[in-house]
């Protein structure tokens, strides 16, 4: 009990900076870690096996992000429900929403493994193979599907860690997994001649290693501050259904970004050719590795918004969410002159194949356009989410890509020709950020009427 009230300590009286700080550092290193799943494979893959394996990954990596759709569905709703049950002293509830989440995850990853392997094939074509790319992509997922068994449990259990204040032992979770996927990786795809069958086997392994300890954190090494007992995986109706509602914004952003990436490939496939699609998979994982800072100051925030929304401290949200912009804007900042001053440098980081580079540097320009402010519009859609507001949640998780990215893709190469699909990136992100200001606006006005003073008090 000890350890809760040091956590709870903190999301209710540390200051906001210092607090967000020793929260986001340790969140950002794992949740940068688990993107660099991908990364490292992409890497090595470029360099062992070729610029259609890129692709082939490619085209596998919505898949992947379907399957973290659904672990952000049942962890962030989770995530969300623990937050603010602490806040409100109610442990025995954050147990049994823990509990839970642990129960639907494990039964929905298990339904998906059987599903991907039952309709891989369709399911790669579909999501824009080419004849020269399937056998790449198709070698890649029958391997690292075995991973979908246990993989949503860590991506899942590791909100809920987070959510109690424990960002510490998430980040080691995450951190575990990938550097042994790192020393793996070249081993099985150099030393054991395995090619891009051996990438995808590093990271299974590398994963089950994870959720090893994800599990071990719970329910051997007994390091949580809540106490999960078999009752507490008892299915509650009530619990599921709110859990489901408040994951389901970020469930749709992520589902809503594998779509993209999806009409993306098959639009490239007509437009670009296999070498396009390549380029934009190289360019997809220097966007998702940049914008995990981002992803783990909202991240951060959310059980700090969340237990002082629980806790009627209403300074301390704003305060919360004024830093935690600034801080985004600060970090997209950084990252986008590097990006715009040497695109072709870092994009040859994948790859020594000269017409993937040249192909993809105004591109990559493009996605960062408007960067630094990338991060108002994440923290907006997770504020929401924090305070149990699933629907404008849903609205700005939806905006981006559903509402302008992806009608602009469809439409706008008619015109332009391939330039069209990269216009449309800086101009969506444009109007997401416009309806996020709106809606933060408001609601704020709406907080402001409450007129519930801040509590301040240095940990």
């Amino acid at each position: 009990m000890d350890k809760v009230n040091q956590n709870i300590q903190h999301l209710e009286k540390k200051r906001i900076g210092p607090l967000l700080a020793k929260l986001a550092i340790p969140t950002t290193i794992g949740l940068v870690a688990n993107s660099l799943y991908n990364i490292v494979d992409t890497i090595f893959i470029g360099r062992g096996v070729g610029t259609l394996a890129i692709a082939g990954v490619g085209i596998v990596f919505p898949i992947q992000m379907i399957i973290m759709a659904l672990a952000q569905l049942i962890g962030l709703g989770a995530a969300s429900m623990v937050s603010r049950s602490l806040g409100k002293k109610n442990y025995e509830h954050a147990a049994r929403v823990a509990g839970n989440s642990f129960l639907a995850i494990s039964i929905l990853g298990i339904i998906l493994t059987v599903l991907v392997f039952i309709f891989m094939a369709p399911l790669l074509r579909l999501f824009g193979a080419t004849e020269n790319i399937f056998p790449y992509a198709y070698d890649y997922l029958s391997v690292i599907s075995f991973g979908f068994i246990f993989f949503p449990f860590l991506v899942s259990t590791n909100n809920v860690i987070r959510a109690e204040g424990d960002a510490k032992n998430s980040m080691i979770i995450m951190l575990l997994a990938t550097v042994l996927n790192i020393i793996l990786d070249p081993i099985f795809i150099f030393v054991l001649g395995m090619g891009i069958r051996g990438a995808a086997l590093a990271t299974v392994i590398s994963q089950f290693i994870g959720f090893t300890y994800a599990i071990s954190y719970y329910f051997l090494l007994r390091r949580s501050s809540l106490t999960i007992r078999l009752n507490h995986l008892k299915p509650e109706l009530a619990i599921l259904k709110e859990m489901s509602s408040l994951g389901f914004a970020s469930f749709i952003k992520q589902v809503s970004m594998s779509l993209l990436i999806i009409i993306v490939n098959n639009s490239l496939k007509i437009y670009g050719g296999d070498i396009a699609i390549a380029a934009a998979s190289v360019i997809i994982r220097i966007l998702m590795f940049i914008t995990m800072p981002l992803f783990g100051i909202v991240a951060a925030a959310q059980p700090m918004v969340a237990y002082n929304y629980g806790a009627n401290n209403m300074g301390r949200v704003k305060e919360s969410i004024k830093i935690s912009v600034l801080s985004t804007a600060a970090i997209g900042g950084f990252f986008f002159v590097i990006l715009m001053v040497s695109p072709a440098q870092i994009i040859g980081l994948f790859s020594n194949d000269a017409r993937l580079v040249s192909m993809a540097v105004f591109p990559l320009r493009m996605v960062i356009m408007f960067f630094p402010l990338i991060g108002f519009q994440v923290i907006g859609a997770g504020f929401f989410q924090s305070i149990g507001k699933a629907v404008p949640s849903i609205i700005l998780s939806l905006s981006r890509q559903i509402l302008f990215l992806i009608p602009l893709i469809l439409f706008l190469p008619m015109a332009m020709g391939i330039t069209g699909i990269w216009i449309s990136f800086p101009i969506a992100d444009l109007l997401a950020i416009g309806i996020t200001g709106i809606l933060l606006y408001r609601e704020f006005k709406s907080i402001d009427k409450l007129d519930i003073e801040p509590v301040y008090q240095k940990a």
